[in-house]
């Protein structure tokens, strides 16, 4: 939920500075994750985390990325140098790929 909200914010401010929504055509990128959310096609970002995060001790947590058109969820971990991407399939909840290990 914390990546939609930021998704909203940004398209309000966008919006704000472009004029009037009958001057420009709808962007709808910002809302194709939450359609997805609330016709169940994907997991809330907050199930996911709940999933992952407590898997990562030692690692903080910078953030997600979804990838709507490809069904998952880059959650993105840093432990000094090292940064690590976790893949979790955004329907399912699984880890598809871990990289940066």
């Amino acid at each position: 939920m914390k990546i939609l909200r930021t998704l909203f914010l940004l398209a309000a401010l966008g919006s704000a500075a472009i004029g009037p929504a009958e001057a420009r055509p709808r962007d709808r990128n910002h809302d194709d994750p939450f359609k997805a959310l609330q016709q169940g096609r994907i997991m809330p970002l907050r199930a996911i985390e709940g999933r992952i995060i407590p898997r990562m001790q030692g690692f903080d947590y910078l953030g997600p990325e979804i990838y709507l058109e490809s069904g998952f969820y880059r959650l993105k971990f840093m432990r000094g140098a090292q940064v690590v991407w976790i893949d979790v399939d955004a329907r399912t909840g699984h880890v598809i790929r871990k990289s940066g290990f």
